[in-house]
């Protein structure tokens, strides 16, 4: 049996694909060890600097396996895997087309820039099973409104991406012919960055939110210090002043 994931590398960037639509990609033990796999892999590949996380068929994620019973036993839990993303120093892209479902949606949330299709669909279906979405809150609720939760959460209803979009949970609504374009377009953007730069605004966007704020002020001084003596910095300046691409790509800036 082929890997339920497959990874796919273009210059500097991966493409992991979750590829078990006769299963509708649910999260079974195998899926989950082979994404966090794939995962660990990229995360490990100093030529690698952006990620785009993606599916076949018409649907992303169905959530975990209801085929057997009980947690799956796998070397990566969904909590594991989800930390693991938001933990990654390169940018995670979600390309959906299709059915996020429970699980699915913690996925395509905790990506940093998820871009999904008007024909795709969310639904946090869990207390539809007689279950909680516990461990997907953990990435989603930062990101929306307690009101928008509370109806989402509760009822189990599906909603459509121009919702998810409203709520937090994924960044930009496209139509289907248009998704490889859009990704490809924020992909390019997401080179333009500093790699040590990008993982530690990474880092902000996760951390900050739950300080107070003298220790925000104050680990982000720090940070901030550190990054504007990094050598990284020094080209992305000189790199500026000189009117030319920083070291880190041969690309132009966008208009």
């Amino acid at each position: 049996m082929s890997a339920p994931t497959r990874c796919d590398i273009r210059g500097p960037v991966a493409t992991i694909t979750l590829d078990r639509p006769e299963k509708r990609n649910a999260l079974s033990a195998e899926m989950l060890d082979s994404l966090g796999d794939d995962l660990s892999r990229m995360g490990a590949d100093r030529s690698i600097r952006a990620i785009v996380l993606t599916h076949v068929g018409t649907t992303f994620c169905a959530g975990m396996d209801l085929s057997v019973s009980g947690a799956p036993r796998s070397r990566f839990d969904l909590a594991g895997l989800l930390r693991s993303i938001q933990e990654l120093e390169k940018p995670v892209v979600g390309r959906v087309n299709g059915a996020c479902l429970g699980g699915g949606v913690g996925l395509a949330a905790v990506c940093d820039i998820s871009i999904a299709t008007t024909e795709s669909r969310f639904g946090f279906s869990e207390v539809r099973l007689g279950v909680a979405p516990a461990i997907i809150s953990v990435v989603c609720l930062p990101k929306m409104r307690r009101s928008d939760a509370s109806e989402l959460f509760l009822t189990g209803e599906r909603f459509d991406a121009h919702r998810a979009a409203a709520v937090g949970l994924i960044a930009r609504v496209v139509e289907p012919g248009q998704l490889d374009q859009a990704v490809d377009e924020v992909v390019e953007r997401l080179l333009l960055g500093g790699p040590r730069a990008l993982a530690a605004t990474k880092r902000l966007i996760a951390q900050v939110p739950g300080m107070d704020r003298e220790e925000a002020f104050s680990w982000t001084r720090s940070l901030s210090e550190s990054l504007f003596e990094s050598p990284e910095a020094a080209e992305g300046m000189a790199a500026f002043r000189e009117r030319r691409p920083a070291a880190w790509t041969d690309r132009a800036e966008p208009g």
